[in-house]
């Protein structure tokens, strides 16, 4: 009977390996590099045109944007400057997705996949709306979208973070492009 042992297991790591292929969990999403994006974003597209891959999320941003009040070009400028649409973007700090939810936010707001494009927009935008009601002005509730409501509070306006700064003023600039190039939702 000893001699059948390493047959034995044999079959029982081969079993194991077969089971582990089975129950292994799902792999995270593809990521590119924030920074990558982040230099794309300013690039991507002509001023007043709409960006390459707007329509592909066209249709989620628009019933977004009608469920949660919001002008669909914001949501638009957003994602624009979150991730340049790309829905694997995940930044340095672990936000993820098109508008770039952190883990803790995404599940305060719900979102039980931050890699779903449907998901994450319909987040993002609920989260925007939930910082244009708190604050009331559009600059403290982009500064609050990128460095979180507290340090708005905190400082009692747009923190002097450059990389907030630049956030705003970039958001801004491409909501101010869309709406000068006529394009409501592609």
């Amino acid at each position: 009977m000893l001699h059948r042992l390493p047959l034995v297991l044999e079959r029982v790591s081969s079993i194991r390996a077969r089971l582990g292929e089975l129950t292994e969990a799902p792999q995270p999403a593809p990521t590119r590099p924030f920074g990558e994006a982040l230099a794309r974003a300013d690039t991507s597209a002509e001023p007043g045109e709409g960006h390459p891959r707007a329509a592909a999320v066209g249709d989620l941003v628009h019933a977004a944007a009608l469920r949660h009040g919001i002008d669909p070009d914001l949501i638009h400028a957003v994602i624009r400057a979150e991730s340049d649409y790309d829905p694997y973007c995940r930044s340095h700090a672990g936000a993820m997705g098109l508008m770039q939810l952190m883990p803790g936010t995404a599940q305060a707001l719900g979102v039980t996949d931050a890699w779903d494009p449907a998901q994450n927009v319909d987040g993002g935008a609920r989260y925007l709306r939930q910082q244009l009601d708190r604050f009331g002005d559009l600059r403290l509730a982009l500064a609050a979208y990128n460095a979180g409501p507290g340090a708005v509070s905190r400082y009692g306006g747009v923190p002097p973070y450059d990389e907030t700064r630049t956030y705003v003023e970039r958001v801004i600039r491409f909501l101010s492009e869309r709406q000068a190039g006529g394009s409501q939702t592609p």
